[in-house]
């Protein structure tokens, strides 16, 4: 589907793809936010403590906390927003808030602002699946809510391990451009 883009958030969005993918923040390996961070392709894992749940992605050693009691407003705005979770039978619900607005959605450039709200539903389809759900909200981006739905799976290889994903190295030449001119 399209995305329901209000005019001024078209015209960033449009601007994005403009500027390339080395405006992409990917490319400087911030944070990817939510969703993106979970549809990414690198795998991550899940974690269940005593209270809250923990979410460790490779990409940018991103850690991501699912409170599950605490569900206070988020004290400041950051790349991965502020998640807070519940069970509804089989299916957890996480909502995110508190963004820093300066994510993207994908590397089309597709954006939010600082009033995003994410919902996400990880529904058990079995012992090797989720079905994932994002629905995102941004009064001042979108002109209703939208929600985007993939099925996850577990990666069941007996030898599996999840590594960090060190891209800083690849992406030194992007972000330190004006300090290393080109020889000549």
């Amino acid at each position: 589907g399209t995305i329901p883009y209000l005019p001024e958030a078209r015209a960033k969005r449009d601007a994005n793809r403009a500027a390339g993918t080395a405006a992409d923040p990917e490319a400087k390996c911030y944070m990817l936010g939510v969703p993106r961070v979970t549809y990414h392709e690198l795998p991550f894992q899940i974690f269940q403590g005593d209270a809250d749940l923990q979410m460790v992605y490779p990409f940018a050693a991103t850690t991501r906390i699912i409170h599950m009691t605490d569900h206070s407003a988020p004290p400041v705005d950051t790349w991965m927003g502020k998640s807070s979770g519940v069970w509804e039978a089989d299916t957890l619900v996480v909502t995110t808030t508190g963004f820093n607005g300066e994510t993207w959605l994908d590397r089309a450039g597709n954006q939010a602002t600082n009033r995003l709200t994410v919902t996400e539903r990880f529904r058990v389809l079995g012992p090797n699946h989720l079905w994932y759900e994002a629905t995102l909200e941004d009064p001042q981006s979108f002109s209703e809510a939208w929600t985007i739905e993939m099925p996850l799976y577990r990666l069941i290889d007996t030898n599996a391990q999840l590594y960090e994903h060190k891209c800083v190295p690849f992406a030194e030449p992007l972000l330190y451009q004006d300090l290393n001119p080109p020889p000549g």
